[in-house]
């Protein structure tokens, strides 16, 4: 990363191409409530100089953030964005949605490390539309249409509010052919003969 990052600067690009790395939620020892985020013991290690690189040169971290790995059928509508009213109350903060719950408990992480100025990219999120019980094509059209709306807004979350929240859908199309559990293979917005599933979700 600080090759990459000196090579660019040196290409006179600094100000265009941004380096970064991505974590996930499964680096977390501690997640709940948001604010006790931290990183497990054993990646502090790696963690913890890509957080000081990353605050020294204001760069971004990446965070793939996923509500459906949260054990969302436990409360469908904190995992989909339909709460009507506030789950979670962190210190008087009030948590309606999953999405933002998990992201603010990286920041937690991040700002125990140093990073608390790291702003988070999120590189992925998504709901898969079959091979689990919560896994349908409603649940995930109205995570997809729900995110967007949520993420294009100035709401931010509650420990990072005012902002909208860079997010990249996971994934473009169904992989029909990726090993592991059903589900996986049911994460695109569009079929692998490229058909949308959800009809048109707005970008704009």
């Amino acid at each position: 990363m600080q090759n990459v990052h000196n090579a660019v600067r040196a290409a006179g690009l600094g100000n265009q191409i941004k380096v970064s790395t991505a974590t996930y939620t499964g680096l977390l020892g501690s997640s709940f409530p948001p604010s006790n985020g931290a990183f497990r013991d054993n990646v502090r290690g790696f963690i913890e100089p890509i957080m000081r690189f990353l605050a020294q040169n204001n760069l971004p971290m990446f965070a793939n953030i996923y509500p459906y790995f949260g054990n969302p059928s436990s409360n469908l509508p904190y995992a989909l964005f339909t709460a009507t009213r506030p789950v979670v109350n962190d210190n008087g903060r009030q948590y309606s949605n999953l999405f933002d719950a998990m992201l603010d408990a990286h920041y937690a992480a991040q700002a125990r490390l140093g990073g608390g100025n790291v702003e988070i990219v999120v590189s992925e999120s998504g709901w898969p539309s079959s091979g689990g019980p919560v896994a349908t094509i409603g649940n995930a059209g109205t995570y997809y249409r729900n995110l967007i709306a949520h993420v294009r807004g100035t709401r931010g979350t509650p420990l990072k509010p005012g902002r909208s929240i860079e997010t990249y859908l996971f994934a473009m199309f169904d992989e029909n052919r990726k090993p592991g559990n059903e589900e996986e293979r049911h994460f695109g917005i569009f079929t692998p003969n490229q058909q949308p599933k959800y009809g048109q979700l707005s970008f704009n």
